[in-house]
């Protein structure tokens, strides 16, 4: 198959997967069918967008040429604003969301004072593992699985696709990144998923 069909074809299919996710996300928050962490992904949006600006600043790349990170902006900006008006009150911030928001600062400052691209670009993933922390600390201590396999099981497969046209290391290390991320999150969610169906298990033949 011709190169340039290949990437046409991967930058097709992850947008099309991002906007599927964007909206099926946003709709199970309204409906109140999951329930996400505010925090994670304010945390998202302001590492996604610090990432792409880095990335297209690092050198003579395009929107398309890093199509992941390009949709993940727009998927994280509409997801944080679906969380803000339509999710609970455990969506909102704790003392733990706010010290991971003080790395994020930290880090957002490092890139204003010295306008190194790319060694803030590569901090940069640190912040989007950083956000990933409020979803794990809520489902290691509440085992209780607020989150939709259907939508992070598509976030798995999205950054693999995108390796088929991204342009670049950096590229390549936010896709990476996020595929590893995503799979930790969902042994995480399956491991819940086990103690609850034996909790209730053992509930159930008392």
């Amino acid at each position: 198959m011709p190169e340039n069909l290949v990437r046409e074809i991967s930058i097709v299919s992850v947008s099309l997967l991002n906007l599927f996710i964007t909206v099926w996300y946003c709709w199970l928050t309204y409906k109140q069918k999951i329930k996400p962490a505010l925090a994670m992904w304010i945390f998202f949006t302001i590492a996604v967008a610090i990432s792409l600006a880095t990335y297209l600043k690092s050198d003579n790349f395009s929107l398309l040429d890093n199509i992941l990170n390009t949709t993940d902006l727009v998927l994280a900006l509409s997801v944080t604003i679906a969380i803000y008006l339509w999710g609970d009150h455990t969506s909102r911030f704790s003392r733990f969301d706010k010290g991971c928001l003080v790395a994020v600062v930290v880090i957002l400052l490092f890139w204003f004072v010295t306008r190194n691209h790319v060694v803030t670009h590569t901090l940069t993933q640190g912040i989007l593992v950083i956000a990933y922390f409020p979803v794990v600390s809520r489902l290691w201590k509440t085992r209780e699985n607020s989150e939709s396999f259907l939508i992070w099981i598509a976030m798995a497969v999205t950054p693999a696709i995108s390796l088929l046209s991204s342009k670049g290391t950096l590229a390549t290390i936010y896709s990476v990144r996020a595929i590893v991320c995503i799979l930790v999150l969902l042994m995480l969610m399956l491991r819940v998923e086990y103690l609850s169906r034996k909790h209730s298990d053992l509930v159930g033949s008392a």
